[in-house]
């Protein structure tokens, strides 16, 4: 995998049982899913990245748990706690109608119904209520993305997201 679009998948949080097994945070829906979307690039702490294929896992009550080739006991297991999982944009299947992938909607332009340029969305989080499209331009805005509310049309091919939001906001 070189340096293609990358999506943040999950994180290893540390050791599960004696064999070697990782616990993973998986911020894939359903969790489990994780497993389907490979290879992981694994990324640690300082940087370091490596590529790993065949991971192989299963859903538990405690949540994911994954086996690695090279890693066989708890020691090696609790050595990658905090290690991120990417995978590759390309190896995400489509999303539904309607749903979008958070990294598809980075860099994308933000104008409102007056036509007012707000600037390019830099990132999105939730909130727990709902997502939230943070916009960099001449100053920050965090809109709602609630569709149709304030999310009205997103344009992949025109590079835009246009929004009912007023500009003093």
């Amino acid at each position: 995998m070189n340096h293609e679009r990358r999506i943040l998948v999950g994180r290893f949080v540390g050791a599960f049982g004696v064999r070697g097994e990782v616990k993973l945070e998986s911020f894939t829906d359903p969790k489990k899913a994780i497993l389907g979307y490979q290879p992981w690039m694994l990324r640690d702490a300082q940087g370091r990245e490596r590529e790993l294929v065949g991971a192989r896992g299963r859903e538990t009550a405690k949540g994911v748990v994954a086996s690695i080739a090279d890693v066989h006991d708890r020691d090696a297991a609790e050595a990658l706690r905090g290690t991120e999982v990417w995978v590759a944009r390309e190896a995400l299947p489509p999303p539904q109608p309607g749903q979008y992938y958070w990294v598809d909607l980075e860099g994308l332009r933000v104008i409102n119904l007056d036509g007012v340029d707000f600037g390019v969305v830099s990132h999105l989080f939730s909130t727990g209520a709902n997502d939230v499209v943070a916009v960099h331009g001449e100053r920050e805005r965090l809109i709602p993305f609630v569709m149709p509310e304030y999310v009205t049309a997103i344009d992949f091919d025109g590079g835009t997201i246009t929004v009912d939001w007023d500009a003093d906001f």
